[in-house]
């Protein structure tokens, strides 16, 4: 499966729009379009609401970003998580590190 990314972005947010699997295959695009974005200092908000699977690589990308958020001093947001990948993160923990937000962002 393929991972299609969408950008949207104003002055003080950038929301990228994931939809399909983030796995070791389309991780690397992921990281192109997600990490520049952290290492700028901006609002990053990832909108996970189409998104079915994601594994470990996908979760190192995520890992990355939030690195990069605060060395920069921007912020990651995710949101728009199924239960199933909610639970994932909360089994490793990333729940507790990476802001979560219910719902989705605003299209």
């Amino acid at each position: 499966m393929n991972l299609s990314i969408r950008l949207e972005a104003d002055n003080d947010t950038t929301v990228l729009y994931l939809a399909g699997e983030v796995d070791a295959y389309t991780a690397p695009k992921l990281r192109e379009e997600l990490l520049p974005l952290t290492e700028l200092g901006k609002n990053v908000k990832v909108d996970l609401t189409d998104v079915h699977y994601i594994d470990s690589t996908g979760l190192g990308i995520f890992i990355g970003a939030l690195k990069a958020t605060h060395i920069h001093k921007g912020n990651l947001v995710l949101t728009g998580m199924s239960d199933r990948i909610k639970r994932l993160f909360t089994i490793t923990g990333l729940n507790e590190v990476i802001t979560i937000e219910e719902g989705e962002a605003s299209r």
